[in-house]
């Protein structure tokens, strides 16, 4: 097993070895841009279903793989599986995005699961385990999560909003509810995170994708914190096991995340990636930061993007990817391009 492991660029990366070119996965690579994606959702019937479902789930997983040969898969799935199986009863409603039944208190808290039903995630550990057996060998496969804040800040509210404002009022006027919820969210990352690594994922990646609405003061008990935990957790059930955090929005403070035991750090496209690559350890990889929209644009601005961050990154251990999702308008061949650019590089 370790030797198929060292084949694949990006487990190398995540032992801290400058691979160059650069390894290459998109997030949101499996998604609306992509017509066979369209095509497979479309015959899912609902998003929930492409989800839920092992042989949806593992087409949507493949079919980036098959059009582009990423060097990572990322498993198809959703942060909010997590609070679904919890009893938070979570749908993703036609032009309104996802929605979950909303979990305000002690007494909402005390309704959900006290720890993951793991097996109401089965269809998802099922997935990973077609994804990996049809994968080629030299390609990493991502399992994930949401950070706690993140998907507490869904729960609280039962959407997204813009400011995270409900989640923030609430770990204001009721921190003891807060806490339990975080610490509920800790343990059920952690048995779902082992599980994905248990079923074949290669290493797990949290979104923190929330991070920025919190105030200094806050982040350590809302963020780092439950972060530190989680990745504590993981690696004590799967020792050696490679952690991604991608803290969106806290660029100054990357290094505070790496110190929790990440193998690697995402980078979102408003920090700067030069300054910021020189706060991290050198064995620990950055991964990031291209603005999703010069994928739109193309051209000479997507060029231009590329080669801003490879000459960043020249030298140390570095995933390429963009700073936040690929968004629905980009073209399918400026992707093609984005990879030509960097393999030639």
């Amino acid at each position: 097993m370790a030797a198929i492991a060292t084949e694949k660029a990006i487990m190398r990366v995540l032992d801290g070895e400058a691979v160059w070119p650069p390894p290459v996965w998109i997030m949101r690579q499996a998604g609306r841009y992509l017509p066979e994606y369209l095509a497979t959702r479309a015959e899912a019937g609902s998003f929930t279903t492409l989800c839920y479902t092992p042989g949806f789930a593992t087409e949507v997983t493949l079919q980036p793989i098959r059009r582009y040969g990423f060097d990572g898969s990322i498993l198809f799935s959703d942060i909010l599986v997590v609070p679904d199986a919890l009893g938070a009863e979570f749908r993703l409603d036609a032009g309104e995005g996802p929605r979950l039944r909303p979990t305000t208190d002690r007494a909402g808290l005390d309704r959900l699961a006290s720890a993951l039903p793991l097996e109401r995630l089965e269809p998802v550990l099922q997935a990973v385990r077609l994804i990996r057996a049809r994968l080629p060998a030299e390609t990493t496969l991502l399992g994930f999560c949401g950070a706690p804040w993140t998907v507490a800040a869904y729960m609280i509210a039962g959407r997204g909003t813009p400011d995270q404002g409900p989640a923030r009022e609430a770990a204001q006027s009721d921190p003891g509810f807060m806490a339990a919820l975080i610490d509920l969210l800790v343990e059920s990352s952690i048995v779902y995170l082992s599980a994905q690594l248990e079923a074949g994922a290669d290493a797990v990646q949290i979104f923190e994708s929330h991070a920025g609405s919190l105030s200094p003061d806050r982040l350590g008990p809302l963020s780092l914190e439950p972060i530190g935990r989680i990745i504590a957790g993981v690696t004590a059930r799967r020792p050696g096991a490679k952690v991604i955090v991608f803290p969106r929005g806290q660029g100054e403070r990357l290094a505070e995340y790496a110190a929790l035991g990440a193998a690697g750090i995402g980078i979102d496209q408003e920090t700067d990636l030069s300054a910021a690559i020189t706060t991290l350890p050198a064995a620990v990889a950055s991964q990031g930061n291209l603005d999703p929209t010069l994928l739109v644009q193309g051209g000479k601005a997507l060029d231009e993007g590329v080669d801003r961050v490879l000459e960043a990154v020249r030298g140390r251990p570095h995933i390429f990817n963009l700073g936040h999702g690929i968004t629905k308008e980009t073209p399918v061949e400026n992707v093609a391009r984005l990879l030509k650019r960097i393999r030639e590089s």
